[in-house]
């Protein structure tokens, strides 16, 4: 059953906190080597009055979350108590033998990581809010481990991954990042064999900067091609560059490294603040302005410039930086060809319309963002029947400045 916060505090004495051995953890979890953090969980759990802590992390895909404790069984994010926390982010209770599981949702800024499930004897106040410090403390543990651990990395794993995946992924960001102005998330298949495609948010200061890409070619090369235009790209944006000068650097690089690739790509600069929207388009689909629940049509068109990474005489001219201004509440969709261009049994293509309808009537339900993209990109895979022809990326960002 979903939960709240219980009205009363408990006077029970399993809620004192032991403070000093408290801190003695907070001090061992800063040197635990990620295989150690399921035994920390359980004994930070301990010192909070608490029974025990068990950490289940999204698996690439988010159909399954999986225990870093290896002797449990994965869980589905469909049809499960824990998997309605990781959807709905909010805190679920379950009835056990043993007593009560609370599911937590662990989630690092904007990013869902997976859930936490906290035994406890009773639920009461005190022990809702030291189960989501509990869940908080450990969302920050594994972000800050994953980045050098291949053993948090293989746990999230359901598949061999390929080798151009595997390179790909390491440019990767997280899939979603975001603050009260606004959140960006974004979703790719095939999850163990993408290659050509690749997407990038990052957040500098009050602007959200994102970019969609689509490499020529499906192989290590192409990966390799959307590796360097993300590297070139986040080079020219910590120098402070503009945005005509990050698509430029982004041609610079390719054409200067990789002579013979180019890829196609959205780059766009969103101000959290005036909620001014900043493109270029580099011979991609454009991007797609949802407002009040449908598409406004042609709103981000603009004309054909040519794909990123051309050379010598191929080589574009200034490139140009189209702007307009969202409304609060607005959504941006960047999206490869991949994801309209899937084919059902009978060759029937998913298209635009089907693609938006889906994410408006997600929205209209009240999906997050990120759940919204979950569910698209497992309706595209369903459609082609798992065996996508082509990448399929989704990148979605939206502007709520009215969360402040």
């Amino acid at each position: 059953m979903p939960v709240s916060d219980p009205p009363h505090a408990s006077s029970d004495p399993d809620t004192t906190v032991d403070e000093n051995r408290l801190e003695e953890l907070i001090i061992e979890a800063q040197t635990a080597l990620p295989v150690e953090l399921p035994a920390l969980a359980n004994r930070c759990a301990s010192a909070l009055g608490l029974h025990t802590a068990l950490i289940y992390l999204a698996d690439l895909q988010q159909r399954l979350l999986i225990p870093l404790d290896e002797a449990s069984e994965p869980l589905p994010v469909e049809g499960s108590s824990a998997g309605w926390a990781y959807r709905t982010l909010a805190p679920r209770v379950a009835d056990t033998e043993d007593g009560l599981i609370v599911w937590m949702p662990l989630v690092d800024g904007a990013e869902r990581l997976g859930v936490l499930a906290v035994g406890t004897a009773a639920l009461d106040r005190v022990r809702m809010r030291r189960s989501r410090m509990l869940a908080h403390l450990f969302a920050m543990l594994i972000t800050s481990k994953r980045a050098y651990s291949d053993w948090l990395a293989a746990r999230a794993r359901t598949a061999t991954m390929g080798l151009p995946a595997e390179m790909l992924r390491a440019f990767l960001p997280p899939r979603t990042i975001g603050s009260i102005r606004c959140v960006s998330t974004a979703v790719l298949e095939p999850a163990y064999d993408i290659a050509g495609d690749a997407f990038d948010h990052s957040v500098v200061k009050n602007v959200l900067h994102t970019m969609i890409l689509d490499a020529m070619g499906h192989d290590l090369t192409a990966g390799l091609t959307t590796s360097v235009a993300m590297a070139a790209a986040r080079n020219a944006r910590r120098g402070g560059r503009d945005l005509a000068d990050v698509v430029d650097s982004v041609d610079q690089a390719l054409a200067e490294w990789l002579p013979d690739q180019f890829c196609t790509g959205v780059l766009c600069q969103l101000d959290a603040e005036t909620g001014v929207l900043r493109w270029v388009n580099c011979g991609h689909p454009p991007p797609l302005l949802i407002r009040a629940e449908r598409v406004l049509t042609g709103a981000l068109d603009s004309p054909p410039q040519p794909p990123i990474g051309l050379a010598g005489p191929l080589a574009p001219a200034a490139r140009k930086v189209h702007e307009t201004t969202l409304e609060p509440g607005d959504c941006v969709l960047l999206y490869t060809d991949g994801v309209v261009e899937a084919r059902d049994a009978d060759g029937a293509e998913f298209g635009l319309d089907r693609f938006t309808d889906f994410i408006i009537r997600s929205n209209a339900a009240g999906q997050r963002p990120a759940e919204v993209l979950r569910l698209l990109i497992h309706a595209i895979l369903e459609y082609q029947r798992n065996q996508l022809r082509d990448d399929a990326t989704i990148l979605l960002f939206e502007w709520r400045p009215q969360y402040q």
